[in-house]
């Protein structure tokens, strides 16, 4: 049965809408989950081409965040076209806003190359380091396909716009399978090293890309196609400072965790960059379950405020909070019972790293209880158009909240072993605060929207 953005919203229904939204997310971070896996396990260097990747990663992450921007606030004005019946104004910002991003890509990743080594001497890496030159092979060619990953995140969200989340995820899951055969090929098999890994993700993220372009070049089903459009700079400006909070949060969460390395570098030379590493693979895979449901119901929002249906609105946010809540309690649960397994996984050569990696998801694991509100939040004010809280709500969450966590709470440790706790506990507080902000803005601004 099709799900339509105008259906009265169950729980069933919605859940259904949102499956293949968050199982395309949870596919699209698996990416960088096994590019870490076959490097620390089929790289023999004693993990050094394993901390090279994760200290280059939030740089390249960061480049490619404009994806998110236009995938979310674009994503939201189109929906709200469709709300009001706009469908060909709704196509033609739809293909604005894909091959605008796919022009932005080339630029970016041309600076981004340029920019590469000194960037990665001035957070840490020696010159003529080893985890210099192992950076810069693993970042150059991913930087290569950075168009094409920039638009692949663009589509994961689109699909659900154009009611189409089943066929997103069909075109992630293929992705994401040429992936880890491609991982296994050339790191596993041929032996290629930190580059096959490399070789392996642009080559999964431009079949990503590919697939979905095609797709909505030709006649379809969805409610979008790509066809002629003009330039609307009103439109633009409106769909960046919509996204800018998608934007933000992907930047600054960037910027967190090149801090966070420095921190650790710090703290925790001989275990940190590494642990944190893994760290970060579970924090992936977590989070997007629920940037994976917001995806799915920002665009409903969208639809239902630009209809003017209230009731809807209040139905499909009620619901979500009590979805959300349930979602991060699980989150938790798991992350804690998975912490040891997933410490082995990647650090079963090291058992002192293994060691130290397994009380840090202790720790850890605390900060999924609270990051599903504020990611949500955040997606709400998007999807309804207001772009300045919800890039306040994630800049707080990362910038503000995390930056500050990082640097104060292992101050407040004597012993020097002890300093690294106040780290993991640092992400725990910031998420903690970041869903009091959002819970305080979803309060306050409910007679406004009518919901």
């Amino acid at each position: 049965m099709k799900i339509q953005l105008s259906d009265h919203f169950t729980y069933k229904r919605i859940l259904r809408f949102a499956f293949p939204p968050i199982i395309m997310m949870v596919f699209t971070s698996i990416y960088g989950v096994v590019d870490g896996f076959f490097v620390s396990n089929f790289i023999y260097d004693n993990g050094a081409s394993f901390e090279a990747v994760n200290f280059i990663m939030p740089y390249l992450m960061i480049l490619g965040a404009v994806g998110f921007m236009f995938g979310t606030g674009g994503g939201a004005l189109v929906a709200q076209h469709l709300g009001r019946g706009e469908r060909e104004r709704a196509n033609s910002l739809f293909s604005l806003f894909i091959y605008l991003p796919a022009i932005l890509g080339v630029i970016i990743a041309i600076v981004g190359l340029f920019l590469l080594k000194p960037v990665a001497i001035l957070l840490g890496a020696e010159p003529g380091s080893e985890m210099l030159n192992l950076s810069l092979r693993y970042g150059q060619i991913c930087l290569i396909g950075l168009p094409a990953a920039m638009l692949q995140i663009e589509f994961q969200g689109l699909f659900s716009t154009a009611e189409k989340p089943t066929l997103g995820l069909v075109f992630t899951v293929i992705s994401g399978v040429s992936n880890i055969i491609l991982d296994a090929l050339l790191v596993g098999l041929f032996q290629w090293g930190i580059e096959g890994a490399a070789i392996a993700t642009i080559t999964s993220q431009a079949i990503g890309c590919v697939g979905p372009f095609i797709y909505f070049a030709r006649k379809n089903s969805s409610l979008l196609r790509l066809t002629k459009f003009k330039f609307d700079g009103r439109a633009t400006l409106s769909a960046c400072i919509n996204g800018s909070s998608e934007l933000l949060a992907n930047v600054s969460m960037s910027l967190v965790g090149m801090l966070y390395n420095f921190q650790l570098i710090k703290y925790a030379p001989d275990f940190g960059i590494k642990s944190y590493g893994v760290m970060m693979y579970v924090n992936f895979i977590f989070i997007s379950v629920f940037i994976g449901y917001t995806v799915a119901v920002a665009p409903i929002i969208g639809y239902n405020y630009g209809a003017g249906n209230s009731a809807e609105l209040k139905n499909v946010l009620k619901k979500s909070l009590v979805i959300i809540g349930a979602m991060s309690v699980s989150m938790f649960v798991l992350a804690e019972l998975l912490g040891t397994p997933m410490a082995y996984l990647f650090t079963s050569y090291d058992p002192y790293l293994l060691a130290k990696t397994k009380e840090a998801f202790f720790y850890y694991s605390f900060a999924f209880l609270f990051a599903g509100l504020a990611i949500l939040g955040s997606s709400f004010f998007t999807a309804l158009g207001n772009g300045l809280i919800s890039a306040l709500i994630s800049g707080l969450r990362t910038l503000v909240f995390q930056v500050g966590a990082v640097l104060l709470l292992p101050l407040l440790f004597i012993n020097p072993e002890n300093k690294v706790i106040g780290i993991w506990l640092s992400v725990v507080l910031s998420e903690l605060l970041a869903a009091v902000v959002a819970g305080i803005f979803m309060l306050a601004k409910r007679k406004k929207y009518n919901y």
